[in-house]
């Protein structure tokens, strides 16, 4: 249906009090699923991010890119091999990895910011001593744990006026990298730079009572709330690691986080600019 002038203009009025909350705020937005992989989907979750530069929210991006990786692994002759999800990483595996989170798509994605109008820098967790890490196993070999987020660097870019796009990768003080998850990554940089919103992007609607009902989507959870959702498997299986970074996000003092789907095209801005959002919103009681 095609919108009057009038229509339009009303749209864009009721936003402004939205507008006006987040103005000069920051929004840690995790990239990442079906709307990575999407051509279609990714043009549009980096126009939502432009639009977002524009009107004076500083937004900070944070990306992953497993199924990628593991599409270079399968070129190279290498298997992906994974231990409670988390892909075991040999030395040559994480020269596989750095290349294409730090390389690759991280330099697509700021090329995509750039041609759209907007102005990017790519960053990985290495770039001025941001993700400190240590190993997280000896089986996963070069998996990384976060012990120590400094995000210098990424306010300095903000104050410039640019949008950071930043790869999950870390660096130890013995000249290893290692491979971060992306979640926990973005979590974590949402806490150091005190995020007005975290925002994590999934292939799911949300929070859902039963997980094969999209009509059970659980719209707002406390974090007092989790623990029982847990107990009583609502919270299980993928959704479980996510929620826990969300939980942690919000107990480290970032102000609204939430899950939403990033297969709905405009979903950050559903999210940021309207009143009633999409997916589910983790708050602190």
């Amino acid at each position: 249906m095609e919108l009057s002038n009038a229509q339009r203009a009303e749209i864009l009025v009721q936003a402004l009090p939205y507008i006006q909350k987040y103005y000069n705020k920051i929004i840690v937005i995790k990239y990442g699923g079906n709307a990575m992989l999407n051509c279609s989907l990714k043009k549009s979750v980096m126009r939502d991010i432009v639009l977002l530069s524009l009107i004076g929210i500083k937004v900070v991006l944070v990306h992953g890119g497993g199924p990628e990786i593991s599409d270079m692994l399968s070129k190279t002759g290498k298997e992906s091999k994974f231990i409670g999800g988390l892909r075991v990483t040999d030395e040559e595996t994480m020269d596989i990895v750095q290349m294409v989170l730090a390389g690759k798509i991280n330099k697509e994605l700021v090329s995509l910011i750039n041609s759209i109008g907007g102005k990017a820098i790519g960053l990985s967790g290495i770039d001025g001593a941001m993700i400190e890490a240590q190993q997280l196993s000896q089986e996963l070999g070069f998996v990384g744990e976060i012990v120590n987020i400094d995000a210098k660097i990424i306010n300095d870019v903000l104050e410039k006026g640019y949008i950071p796009v930043v790869s999950s990768i870390g660096y130890d003080r013995h000249g290893n990298s290692y491979n971060i998850n992306a979640d926990t990554a973005a979590a974590e940089i949402a806490s150091s730079l005190k995020a007005t919103s975290f925002i994590l992007m999934t292939d799911t609607v949300g929070l859902l009572r039963d997980k094969n009902d999209a009509g059970t989507l659980i719209p707002k959870v406390s974090i007092d709330e989790a623990p029982e959702l847990i107990k009583s498997g609502i919270i299980s299986d993928g959704m479980l690691p996510k929620v826990s970074c969300c939980i942690n996000a919000v107990e480290k003092g970032v102000e609204r986080v939430f899950i939403i789907d990033g297969r709905v095209p405009h979903s950050i801005l559903i999210e940021v600019l309207t009143d009633k959002g999409i997916g589910t919103m983790f708050y602190k009681q």
